[in-house]
């Protein structure tokens, strides 16, 4: 792959793309606190050039969003953590979260935002999902031996997507994947609680083999009723066990994670005005609806009906 600069980037990209900015398609728009991602027809991936001095209020989107800036910094709020991102550093934001952008008073980013359930399916992809409910921060600082690999890739996307090759989306997407699977090559294999001797090494390769075990069973069977009990003999390990090591990898507890699953699942029914609250959280885990209700509006922050109400308006909008 040859190597891209993000200066060169910068430089000669801006102004080839500054039509963009102005273009109704390519606005950023906000109802409430919630982001109306209009992605382009047939479309699951929107990329910007973003070269705007301003900051967007707390809000949320179904997708997840990737942030770089080219020039000059941007700061990130995700939940409670505050984000100052200098040029090269890529923050990923998980889909849901509440989020606040503060941009300097000038400088250029990359900002990518996408459906993740079209990759949702692959398989090894389960064993992304707990980092990807996390915000991620990833610079050179942190992720050496990835960077700027993860950075040409990044770039790669954005050239592709906004070229006149048909296959675009295509390209993009594929660099979307390797994007990915580099990340969790890294993750795997390459964390700071891998031990250093080789005993150590075999037992955290073990412990993530049995712990993968687990993240694939909740994404086949997550509508299913899963106990604790049931998770922890599949993973071979004490349920007390288990639940420490599944709260150390995935940042969730055992129940939080199966609820973001099932969550992601009416997620992507709700936009279907053929089936009723009740018969979509039905088919996707929860036992009743006061449970999806509450458990939904702790996650998204809002109610069911209020998100598919807020979907609809943005379909009609388009």
């Amino acid at each position: 792959m040859e190597s891209i600069s993000l200066q060169f980037l910068n430089d000669n990209l801006l102004n080839k793309y500054q039509q963009h900015q102005t273009d109704p398609l390519y606005r950023r728009i906000l109802d409430g606190n919630y982001e109306l991602v209009s992605y382009l027809p047939g479309s699951s991936i929107r990329f910007w050039l973003n070269d705007e001095a301003l900051d967007y209020a707390t809000h949320w989107h179904p997708a997840i969003e990737m942030i770089m800036p080219l020039e000059n910094g941007y700061t990130v709020i995700v939940g409670q953590e505050e984000f100052r991102l200098a040029p090269g550093d890529i923050l990923i934001i998980p889909s849901g979260a509440l989020h606040h952008l503060i941009a300097p008073p000038t400088g250029t980013r990359l900002i990518y935002l996408f459906d993740f359930s079209i990759l949702s399916k692959i398989r090894g992809i389960s064993y992304l999902t707990p980092y990807l409910s996390q915000p991620t921060l990833i610079n050179r600082e942190n992720h050496e031996e990835i960077y700027d690999k993860q950075i040409q890739l990044m770039i790669r996307m954005y050239i592709d997507y906004f070229s006149d090759n048909s296959l675009r989306e295509l390209l993009a997407y594929s660099h979307l994947l390797e994007f990915f699977a580099t990340f969790g090559g890294y993750r795997m294999h390459c964390e700071d609680a891998v031990p250093i001797s080789s005993t150590g090494i075999r037992h955290h390769k073990v412990l993530m083999e049995r712990l993968n075990k687990v993240f694939d069973y909740l994404e086949e069977h997550y509508t299913e009723e899963i106990t604790l009990e049931k998770a922890a003999d599949i993973a071979g390990f004490s349920k007390f066990h288990f639940s420490r090591q599944f709260k150390k990898c995935s940042g969730y507890s055992f129940y939080d994670y199966l609820c973001y699953l099932r969550i992601k699942s009416a997620e992507s029914l709700l936009p279907n005005p053929e089936l009723s609250i009740t018969e979509l959280a039905l088919q996707s885990g929860f036992a009743s609806l006061s449970t999806f209700n509450r458990t939904f509006k702790r996650f998204k922050n809002c109610t069911p009906t209020e998100y598919r109400n807020l979907y609809n308006r943005n379909v009609h909008s388009l």
